[in-house]
């Protein structure tokens, strides 16, 4: 059997840590993607459909030298979502995404790990100035993006659903 290790930055927040993508997190993920929350990210799917977004989060990572964190509160040590850099041949660039589970949201989570993700893509893997694509009901995803400092692009279609696209200013970086 051939191993490989790969090297996905572990980020540190306030009261978040941003990781690599498990084998336990499954379980909490089948669970969202049976929900309908799950419709403005891709779900719902059945289990097959989650371990399938588990790995290929993983090899995102192979293929991009980045991709999505999953976010674990440190206080309680639970998995409560997933942020970081998405890209995929339907995409025109790079994009800034988020997802928190239910019992997470209304904690400025979202922010803390959104604005991490974003630091890191701009000063490590040359992203800055990125885009969210935002499904035109995800009220709360907007109002994120704005808090950000994203600003409302245009509309446009992601994987055959309409979608708006938020462009997020450049950071300055530090040489």
């Amino acid at each position: 059997m051939t191993t490989m290790t790969l090297s996905i930055p572990v980020i540190e927040t306030a009261r978040l840590t941003l990781r690599a993508p498990q084998l336990d997190d499954l379980k909490p993920m089948a669970a969202f993607f049976e929900t309908e929350r799950s419709h403005m990210v891709g779900g719902p799917r059945d289990a097959m459909g989650s371990y399938t977004s588990l790995v290929s989060r993983l090899g995102h990572w192979v293929l991009n030298g980045y991709g999505l964190w999953h976010i674990v509160e440190k206080a309680s040590g639970a998995f409560i979502g997933w942020t970081g850099m998405i890209f995929a041949p339907a995409w025109s660039e790079p994009e800034l995404g988020w997802t928190l589970f239910e019992m997470a949201e209304g904690k400025g989570y979202g922010f803390e790990a959104a604005t991490a993700a974003r630091r890191h893509a701009a000063r490590h893997q040359s992203l800055n100035g990125v885009i969210s694509y935002i499904a035109p009901a995800n009220i709360r995803s907007m109002a994120l993006a704005e808090r950000l400092g994203a600003q409302f692009e245009s509309e446009a279609e992601l994987l055959g659903k309409p979608c708006q696209v938020w462009r997020h200013p450049k950071l300055e970086i530090a040489a």
